[in-house]
């Protein structure tokens, strides 16, 4: 497969395709190419179907507050094939590439059932995570117009985590739980290094707003 030649041809199509999203443009696909190459490697996965996969895999925008979000993978995928049909790309890998797209989203809660959908989910979540991912985390609170900490209880030691809530959160309900559902050795191997960056900035952003032994903000006075 001459991917020199095909890689373009993604890219020309996800500009055509992409909605403004800071948290899933073309560098966040690209980011996810690179770990779905590194992973392939090392799972011994199909380039053939990872590498479609992976630059196709946000080609439809569905925004995080939307109730149809858990779809758009689906919807990524029937499109992702749609396109792929019409480049005439070989026919005996579009299911499997199908599958990938559908299964690697969070929210649709499809399990992988290849080597080369688990690798392209695994790409996907590592990108949730390290340096990149509490970016992307601040970002997207930041368009969503939450605040970055609920003073009560900033680390939701004595409440349910709620995303909606603090932007913190989102650490609570998703991100820290990834390397858990990580389907490759290799993925969650990294997740696990990226996850730990993430613990030592959170203990650092405690200890800047003030929080004590028991979660809470003191109030300084004067």
């Amino acid at each position: 497969m001459n991917w020199h030649e095909w890689e373009p041809r993604f890219i020309q199509f996800l500009q055509e395709q992409m909605a403004s999203d800071g948290a899933h443009d073309l560098a966040h696909v690209r980011r996810v190419v690179r770990n779905a190459k590194l992973l392939a490697q090392q799972e011994d996965a199909a380039l053939a179907v990872v590498l479609p996969a992976a630059w196709l895999h946000d080609c439809v925008a569905v925004p995080k507050d939307s109730p149809q979000r858990s779809q758009a993978s689906r919807l990524a995928a029937v499109t992702a094939v749609a396109f792929l049909q019409q480049s005439d790309y070989p026919a005996a890998h579009l299911e499997a590439i199908a599958h990938a797209i559908a299964a690697h989203s969070f929210s649709a809660n499809i399990p992988p059932q290849t080597v080369e959908a688990k690798v392209v989910q695994d790409a996907d979540r590592l990108d949730a995570l390290g340096a990149v991912g509490i970016a992307r985390t601040f970002l997207v609170g930041g368009v969503m117009g939450r605040p970055l900490y609920e003073e009560r209880d900033p680390f939701c030691r004595a409440r349910a985590a709620d995303d909606h809530v603090a932007t913190i959160d989102h650490f609570y309900t998703k991100l820290l739980r990834l390397p858990q559902t990580m389907q490759t050795a290799a993925g969650k191997q990294e997740a696990e290094k990226r996850a730990a960056f993430m613990h030592q900035f959170l203990a650092q952003f405690a200890a800047e707003i003030g929080e004590d032994e028991n979660g809470l903000v003191p109030q300084v006075d004067g």
